[in-house]
């Protein structure tokens, strides 16, 4: 066994291993604090919606342990021999060229997310269903997947086209490649909310004081927007939640109907300041950045390797193919993700925290505060979480810390 596919085997399960930990002590730290609810929160949260999200927590977490160890074995029949026997079955049906190697690369995605989906069912069909959560149907399931099918197919195909063919041309390929991926991410941000988001889902104009109220905040705060819409998120789930989409002049604010159902005005309007203070304080953009520069990266690591030698024969790869190349490569740079994921969780904390800040200062740290509770409350987040496991996967920072900084801030205006 080569070095290389012994160091990714090595690595994988490592990185599996420590996932595994941090949710056993997650899944530890919130069965020891079920019993009370924190005392800060005494007012707002009642003992059996405390138990509730600990016990809706313990089954999210345990579900994805199970899809983290099955998730580590396919990854690691693909690395050994699963890329090989594939590409030798696609290659006794299509001749050698371009559509050879995007078929390759499309039915190891369509394999791999056929593998995934029974854990897509037991999450919606399972652990939501069990907690009041589920609001969709089977066959509304089912069409939701084959709508992203074929959205799928419809950018990747194309791309993998375009990637495969400068693969063969001399010079930087990653280079135009990378651009190329930045230019298709950012014309899907303008195309997302006007012509696939209405694929999946119903978006009506928000009509009311509601609506007079919103757009007093963002004159306020100086940002336009090319409408305010409710979307029927009910119709698949009861969570609620809030979000802006777009660039220039497609930006759309978007809230779904779950969350006008639970909140009052003066909530949503904290709620949506609080995404505003996102786009005044640059953090869209900062996002962004960051994303390109991780392509970057990323493109930069695959196109060095693709011109190795030992790459294909490293993992017992007999055919050559700058499919099977790309594929191996996508493996080996994934090892990084998880330190990438820290970072950008970090960086993500932060702007959270500066984005509460502003809606503070745009309509107050209580009706602020008293959203996420509400929010957090109606989706049975535990107000418990153990503090390496929420350091290392959280992108948001704990409800009790966000309270406790407005309300902190909130004292020394």
């Amino acid at each position: 066994m080569h070095l290389l596919l012994i160091c990714f085997i090595l690595v994988s399960v490592a990185t599996t291993g420590f996932e595994l930990a941090l949710r056993v002590r997650q899944v530890a730290y919130v069965a020891r604090h079920r019993g009370a609810v924190p005392p800060d929160f005494a007012d707002k949260v009642g003992l059996e919606e405390h138990q509730r999200a600990a016990d809706y927590e313990r089954a999210r977490q345990r579900l994805g342990m199970a899809a983290s160890l099955f998730g580590l074995l396919v990854a690691l029949v693909w690395a050994c021999v699963g890329y090989d026997a594939v590409f030798g079955w696609i290659q006794e049906m299509v001749p050698h060229g371009l559509s050879r190697s995007v078929l390759f690369l499309v039915a190891v995605s369509a394999m791999s997310g056929v593998l995934a989906l029974p854990f897509d069912i037991l999450r919606i069909f399972g652990v939501e269903e069990r907690f009041g959560f589920n609001r969709t149907s089977p066959g509304a399931f089912a069409l939701d997947k084959l709508k992203s099918a074929a959205l799928s197919l419809g950018i990747s195909v194309p791309l993998l086209y375009g990637v495969l063919w400068l693969m063969q041309r001399p010079g930087p390929w990653w280079v135009w490649a990378w651009l190329g991926l930045v230019l298709l991410m950012l014309a899907l941000m303008e195309a997302y909310p006007r012509w696939i988001a209405p694929w999946f889902n119903r978006f009506t104009p928000l009509e009311g004081p509601l609506r007079a109220r919103i757009e007093g905040l963002m004159h306020r705060c100086g940002f336009e927007a090319s409408g305010l819409f409710v979307m029927d998120a009910s119709r698949r789930s009861s969570h609620g939640n809030a979000y802006f989409s777009g660039l220039g002049r497609s930006k759309r604010i978007v809230l779904f109907d779950t969350l006008i159902a639970s909140n009052s005005e003066i909530e949503l309007e904290a709620v949506l300041a609080h995404e505003l203070g996102h786009f005044k304080l640059n953090h869209i953009v900062i996002g962004l950045v960051q994303t390109s520069a991780t392509l970057f990266l990323a493109f930069f690591a695959i196109g060095w390797l693709c011109k190795q030698s030992w790459l294909l024969p490293s993992f017992g790869i007999t055919q050559k193919d700058p499919a099977l190349a790309l594929a191996v490569c996508v493996l080996v740079v994934q090892m990084a993700a998880p330190i990438v994921g820290i970072v950008r969780n970090w960086v993500s904390r932060r702007h959270e925290y500066q984005a509460d800040d502003f809606a503070r200062r745009m309509v107050g740290a209580e009706p602020l505060a008293s959203a996420l509770v509400r929010l957090s409350r109606d989706s049975a987040n535990t107000l418990t979480n153990d503090k390496l496991y929420a350091l290392v996967n959280f992108s948001h920072p704990p409800l009790p810390m966000r309270v406790q900084r407005l309300r902190q801030a909130a004292m020394s205006d």
